[in-house]
Order: C-alpha cells, then structure tokens, then sequence
C-alpha cells in the first residue's frame, strides 16, 4: 500500500460529469489498495468568475474579504468531489485548508505556508477514508483569518500536504499527458518528456511553463516530494519529476536520470520591460533604483545596464518584472526621480521571453549558437539576455514570441512527428 497524493485543477472538474470522472479515478486508486488524499482546484472558471464579481461590487476589494469569497470555489469542488466518491460506495471526507491544518503567514492573496498539521486527516485515512482538501487556502493562526496562496496555490497545497504525510508520490493532474519540450499551445509538435530533473523543472516553471508552478517544484525539491504530472483525461504514465538522489518503488524500472543538451523550451508573455534613462554613472545608483523597486513590492527578473555614455557620464538600466507588479513600481520610481538623478522612465509591455533550460548544457557546447542562430534566421531580434548554468533567456517583441518558440524548437531537434493532445484547452 502506498500513500497518494492527487491533484486536480480546474479544467479537471469543470462540471458535473467531469467531477465524476475525476471521482472514478480516485475509487480506483483506492480500490488498487492506496491511501488517497485529494487537493482540488475550484471547478473551471470559478476563480475568475468571483474576482469578477468581486470587482463590480468594489473597485478594490478589501484584501480579506476577496479571500473569504475565493476560497468558497474550492469548497464547492471539495464538497461534490466527496458526494460523488460517496455515491460509488466509498467513504470520503472533505476538509477547508484550516480543518486540514494548513497553516500560513497573514498576506492576503499570497500566503506562504508556514507550517502542515494534518492530524484530521491522517485520523480519516486511517479510518479507511478518502481524504478530499480544498487547495489554495490556508489559516493564519494570529488573525485566525482564511487565506489564499495566490496563483498556482492548489499544486502548492498538494506538495505540501505530501510532504507532511511523507507520501510516497505527489500526482498533478491537468488537460495534458504531462511536461512537454514546449507549451503545446504555442508548439503543436512539442514532445512529451517522460521525465526530467527538479533543477530543470524548476528552471522551466520559473520562465513561464504553466504545467507546474515554481511554488510547487520549490517546496518538492525542498521537501523531496517525488511529483508524477499526469493528464485526468487519459490512463498513460506522465512526466516523473525526479531527484537525483530520492528512488521510489514507484518510478518505472530503467528511468534514471538523462542529462539532455535541451530539456524544454519555456515562453512567458507575463512580464513588462521599464527602462531607467540617463542614471547617473556612479556607484550606488544601482542599488537606489532596486531598493526603491523592492519596496514597491516588484520581484525583479532580469537586468540589463548599458555601457555608459562617455560624453554625459549617464548610463540606462533596464529590467523585467510581472506587468502585474509595473504600475506600482513605475510610481515609486518616478517619486524618487529627483533623489536618484535619473532622466526619464519607459514602460513596456508587449516583450516576450523565451528561455532554454537543460542540464546538459553544462558540459556542452553551441547552445548559444544554436539559439541565436534560430532567432536570427527567423529575423527575430534580441533585446535583453541572462543566463544561469542550465539556462539561457532571452527578450524579444511579444509578437514574435510564439513564431520564434517554435523555430527554436525545432532547432534544438525537440519537435515530435505527431501534434501533442491538449484535452480542454486551458492547461490546468
């Protein structure tokens, strides 16, 4: 007997007959003799549907209240997922983030959890229940207020229900067979990838593949949560997320760990360009401009400053940042524009990055050659650039961002013979 963690997003139990689907796989892991605890995302668009109402009732909700309203989505998935296990004959038991024991700081709308106590859950399994948890929220104990974890909070929630029941694998399922070379969407002949590494995993989700959250692969890696990204649609084994140095009985014979030139290639149409004009050329102006970006509350991803100009002593630093976060950051900049001597601010919003990860690329050459070579064959242009060990960025007009993907793709020789299937169309 095993002990299984399951998660399943929206486009998983977006209506009714989906969520007896979903509940159908469930009884049959049980069946198969596992423990089973589920974390469910709210059904669909339920998300967006509450921020939208949300909104035509208060431009700006209050920070605590959206959380209340939010977090009754996942409430009604976790309520019929339960009703429908029960209807085939087995017992289930729904539990909110706080009844679980899902404990967070007190940030609204982005919570970090800060610590998993989920004696009420281990009681049900070991009353031969299904365990059913409402993702995306938590429970501060000082405020004893609900919260939510922000985007990507119910494959968070699944991690770390699995590492505080030391379960033997993390399931994430979405609408597609698991982690492909490429966004489907964006990459029709992107190949799935039987496994990949944590490091590379994590390089991926953090420059924008959609399948894992970086949260998630953070706090697996961490805790050493062996995740298995499957499809709800389909039977097929996944993608394994392995590290190197965890094993589990329950990883196919022969999956040890490949180190391919290329893993993936990642797109991320999420982020916004601001240049600093005309800094002045000395030391410390640097780290003004970022102390006044972090207090804005801006997470900051790559940088660039020019060589400066010889003639005027003045240079331009550009960053990227989420565009969610550049409205507040060009107004803390622009306060502070006397105190720090810049010229001007501009803001832009159509970039695009592409990203290559792979930790072959380590101990291989022509990687960059081979990027750049794609990108300018495609007359793509290069804006910014930044790399690590096992990766390489780069920023190009948003436009272009999809057409260059799949040019660079194919590049590197990840391209499938067949078209991936993408069973609902969302990715989650």
């Amino acid at each position: 007997m095993a002990l299984i963690v399951q998660k399943y997003g929206g486009s998983s139990v977006a209506d009714a007959e989906s969520i007896k689907r979903v509940a159908k796989r469930i009884v049959d892991t049980r069946r198969a003799g596992h423990e089973v605890v589920v974390a469910v995302s709210a059904m669909g668009d339920t998300t967006d549907e509450l921020l939208d109402l949300a909104g035509q009732v208060a431009p700006i909700p209050a920070p605590r209240e959206l959380d209340m309203l939010l977090s009754s989505g996942e409430r009604i998935s976790m309520a019929l997922l339960a009703m429908a296990i029960h209807s085939m004959g087995f017992e289930a038991r729904s539990f909110t983030g706080s009844q679980a024991g899902m404990i967070t700081d007190a940030t609204h709308g982005a919570a970090r959890i800060v610590d998993v106590t989920p004696v009420r859950l281990r009681e049900a399994l070991d009353e031969g229940a299904i365990v059913i948890v409402a993702g995306f929220q938590g429970f501060n104990r000082d405020t004893r207020d609900i919260t939510t974890l922000g985007r990507g909070g119910s494959d968070t929630t699944a991690v770390a229900l699995a590492a505080a029941l030391n379960a033997d694998v993390c399931e994430i399922y979405s609408d597609v067979d698991g982690i492909f070379t490429a966004d489907p969407r964006v990459v029709p002949l992107a190949r799935k990838l039987d496994r990949v590494s944590s490091e590379e995993m994590l390089e991926l989700a953090a420059n924008g593949a959609k399948v894992l959250y970086i949260r998630a692969v953070e706090y697996a890696r961490r805790h050493g949560v062996l995740i298995h990204a499957r499809s709800t649609f389909s039977s097929g084994e996944g993608t394994w997320v392995l590290d190197a140095s965890k094993k589990s009985p329950l990883v196919p014979e022969g999956a040890t760990m490949e180190e391919p030139i290329v893993a993936g290639v990642a797109t991320d149409l999420s982020q916004a360009k601001i240049t600093v004009i005309g800094v002045p050329d000395v030391p410390g102006k640097a780290a003004d401009i970022f102390k006044i970006v972090a207090k804005s509350g801006a997470n900051v991803d790559m940088i660039v400053q020019n060589v400066s100009a010889a003639a005027t002593g003045r240079t331009d630093i550009s960053f990227t940042l989420p565009k969610t976060d550049a409205a507040t950051a060009l107004k803390a900049l622009a306060g502070e524009q006397s105190e720090v001597g810049f010229e001007s601010l501009v803001h832009d919003d159509q970039i695009g990055k592409l990203s290559v990860v792979g930790a072959g690329m380590r101990t291989h050459s022509g990687v960059s050659a081979t990027l750049f070579e794609a990108l300018s064959l495609a007359g793509v242009n290069i804006e910014m650039i930044s790399t690590s060990e096992i990766r390489i960025s780069v920023v190009v007009r948003g436009v272009d961002l999809a057409e260059a993907a799949r040019l660079v793709h194919t590049a590197f020789g990840l391209d499938s013979d067949i078209e991936a299937t993408v069973h609902a169309g969302t990715g989650r």
